[in-house]
């Protein structure tokens, strides 16, 4: 058995070859390559007799394997990734967006990509929501997102009450969220954050907060989403099908908002290409904002 000190938290644990093979896919790698790589390491150390080795050692070996086989960007990103956890830097990312779009499916690769544990949708906080709140004092959110307008009342004539009942909903459900987004402050830790009620504006974010709005090209590109999504969940594809131009316009609105705070907007075409810009501008934007505190990322 291979075993991996860290010299600073003073641990030794047993080497785990899934988790360097998660390692190598942060940087975008196939994950049957980074599998691949990460079993020539395991054979590379074996045939050296290696007991012991510090994670240092380990990221140095990697970023020759990745450069030997000809990834040389691959590599760059592997250092940054490294560098990064070393500085215990947390991070939350948002992935706004309307229903439908893959907002769960992103959250779900980003966090088995860059290794963070705590995934959280908003329906989820909406669900708990519910349940402390009876639907006489807050109607709005009991229902979806594209419905919550027929819960309400007095909606004024001069507004959409599509939009206006959607708004109402994410004004009560941003509060929740607003409270996870705190105790990943003052905690310390990573979290990814996905869901239709993030919406700029509502939400209070800080230097480690990075949000993306994830948009589909069209209406059929939606609802070929929304079969898919059918096959897998007990969501019926004919209920969001039904209300699909609702959905749409709802995700007018959010691309407006996404534009009038500067939120990237991120067209979900194919999973790598989406995961893989937001990847690339988090390795952009990171270092500019540790820049402003004085930190620099050594690679």
């Amino acid at each position: 058995m291979i075993i991996v000190i860290d010299p600073e938290k003073k641990t030794k644990i047993p080497f785990s070859r899934g988790i360097l093979t998660r390692s190598i896919t942060s940087t975008g790698v196939d994950v049957g390559i980074a599998y691949s790589i990460a079993a020539e390491i395991v054979k590379d150390l074996e045939r050296r007799k290696v007991k012991l080795i510090t994670k240092d050692e380990i990221r140095e070996i990697a970023y020759k394997k990745l450069l030997e086989h000809g990834l040389k960007d691959a590599a760059r990103k592997y250092l940054f990734w490294h560098e990064l956890r070393k500085l215990k830097y947390p991070m939350i990312i948002l992935l706004g967006g309307a229903t439908g779009v893959g907002k769960s499916t992103l959250a779900t690769e980003l966090a088995f990509r860059l290794g963070i544990r705590t995934v959280i949708g908003t329906d989820t906080v909406r669900e708990v929501m519910r349940k402390m709140i009876s639907r006489d004092l807050l109607p709005a959110i009991h229902t979806s997102s594209f419905l919550a307008w027929r819960e309400l009342r007095n909606v004024p004539r001069d507004v959409n009450p599509l939009i206006y009942g959607f708004e109402s909903q994410v004004r009560y459900i941003s509060v929740g969220i607003n409270a996870v987004i705190e105790r990943s402050y003052n905690e310390g830790f990573n979290t990814i954050i996905e869901g239709i009620h993030l919406v700029p504006g509502y939400l209070t974010l800080n230097e480690r907060s990075f949000m993306y709005m994830i948009t589909v090209r069209s209406l059929e590109a939606l609802e070929a989403r929304f079969y898919e999504r059918a096959r897998y969940s007990l969501r019926p594809a004919e209920y969001y099908v039904k209300n699909i131009e609702d959905i749409i316009h709802i995700q007018d609105y959010l691309v407006k908002k996404a534009k009038e705070h500067g939120v990237p907007i991120i067209e979900n075409i194919e999973l790598e290409e989406s995961i893989n810009t937001i990847m690339t501008h988090l390795m952009k934007e990171i270092p500019k904002r540790l820049k402003e505190r004085g930190i620099k990322l050594e690679i």
